[in-house]
């Protein structure tokens, strides 16, 4: 089985000042690699090819037969790191605390410790009022983002 930190180590080196940051490096029992990246402006598929053949030349297919996927991480997937928080700041998420509890609004104010999340909230015989709400990174279960109509 392939080496999920010699991958890490070695997409970490690669991407190193360009602005792309890992999310996550998967390797599954039958050699399937995931690699998920993305940068603050979103990844390209340059980006990407660039990635996926820095690997097919530093891993040897010969020695150990491997599928390799290389992409972002998609909508969907909850954030896995803290570069994520700051690339969707300003935009609607979701937000799932430990306890089950859900709630929607606009990312705000991320920093190493967490961020706040700017919801409505409707009061008993009131409007609805904008609170922002904080939270620490060790509260949340799951953030992703929202996707809105235009």
């Amino acid at each position: 089985m392939i080496d999920k930190a010699l991958i890490e180590k070695s997409v970490r080196e690669f991407i190193e000042g360009t602005g792309i940051f890992l999310v996550a490096v998967r390797v599954s029992s039958s050699n399937k690699i995931t690699v998920l990246a993305d940068r603050k402006e979103g990844i390209t598929i340059d980006d990407c090819v660039n990635i996926h053949r820095m690997i097919e030349k530093t891993f040897d297919r010969d020695s150990e037969d491997y599928e390799l996927q290389v992409s972002s991480p998609g909508l969907e997937m909850p954030f896995g790191v803290i570069e994520q928080y700051y690339k969707n700041e300003g935009r609607k998420v979701s937000v799932t605390d430990n306890e089950g509890n859900k709630y929607t609004g606009i990312l705000k104010n991320v920093t190493a410790g967490g961020f706040d999340l700017e919801t409505e909230i409707k009061l008993k015989g009131h409007k609805k009022e904008t609170r922002e709400m904080p939270f620490n990174f060790d509260q949340v279960k799951a953030v992703k983002v929202v996707l809105t109509m235009k």
